[in-house]
């Protein structure tokens, strides 16, 4: 009995050993690539270690961090005061860890002659107000309204920062994520829909103007991280508590000049250097 009180201790042990090295990460549609990049990368350099990543939205992932499923939740927005008061409750200290820049896009067939947008003329179109897209310069056509489902952190960030805080038209027609809102652009001439800039592949991006006298910019690497392209914003990594062991170097790689490039290559904007190893984990 007491040999196979041992064996079983010894098994427990490499489980436990084995477990140590599983990395779980949930969360924003907008982050999933990345984030299953930079496990694919940081698992080549760290053969024990296994890293699982899923989207869900934002929202999911915040739920799945409160609730203790998951080691890192990914979100394309900062958690809300409410959010941290619940994650408080349940004994959860929530830890922000901004990981990489990320523009927001406004997306259109690329038979519309429509190139450019102010930041007015959009909160128009997705409140319902502007209707048709004779009344922004285009083709007497309706406009055709794609967006995010409300557990995201793209549909929620574009709300406060475009519709500021109005509600979306009714007849806009949510999708579970960016992927799907670029396919039905690309597939609809009179649609319009918006997300992460990573995603813009078969649609063209729509130049966006803060007002009627600013100059038109459109969102890529050097506009976001320079500030001028009106859509901008932090892309996050939560923990509970401030990361240790394996969640630590993780961050901290992904961080790094080699995890950053990473980020670049998979067309997400890095963060400036200064503020990346600002943000490492001591």
């Amino acid at each position: 009995m007491k040999r196979l009180a041992i064996v079983v201790g010894l098994v427990l042990a490499a489980f436990s050993i084995a477990l140590a090295g599983n990395i779980t990460i949930k969360g924003s549609d907008t982050l999933v690539r990345l984030g299953q990049r930079w496990a694919e990368e940081y698992m080549k350099g760290n053969p024990g270690s296994v890293i699982q990543v899923s989207g869900g939205g934002s929202g999911t992932g915040i739920a799945a961090l409160i609730n203790g499923t998951t080691d890192i939740c990914q979100s394309s927005r900062p958690m809300k005061e409410r959010e941290y008061k619940l994650a408080q409750d349940k004994g959860i200290t929530p830890h922000e860890v901004a990981v990489a820049l990320d523009g927001i896009a406004v997306f259109l067939n690329e038979k519309n002659p429509i190139a450019e947008l102010t930041l007015t003329q959009l909160k128009g179109i997705y409140t319902g107000v502007i209707t048709n897209w004779k009344e922004v310069g285009g083709a007497d056509r309706r406009i055709i309204l794609y967006g995010r489902e409300n557990n995201s952190g793209t549909y929620a960030f574009f709300k406060e920062h475009v519709l500021n805080e109005e509600d979306y038209a009714d007849q806009t027609q949510t999708l579970p994520g960016t992927a799907a809102v670029v396919n039905a652009v690309s597939k609809d001439e009179w649609g319009i829909g918006y997300g992460g800039i990573a995603w813009a592949k078969g649609v063209k991006d729509c130049a966006v103007k803060k007002d009627d006298t600013s100059q038109a910019v459109l969102p890529t690497m050097e506009t976001v991280s320079g500030g001028s392209y009106p859509i901008s914003r932090e892309l996050y990594w939560y923990f509970n508590g401030v990361p240790t062991g394996e969640l630590k170097a993780l961050v901290n790689w992904a961080l790094s000049p080699e995890g950053q490039k990473v980020a670049e290559e998979v067309d997400y904007i890095p963060l400036p250097k200064d503020v990346a190893e600002k943000n490492m984990i001591e």
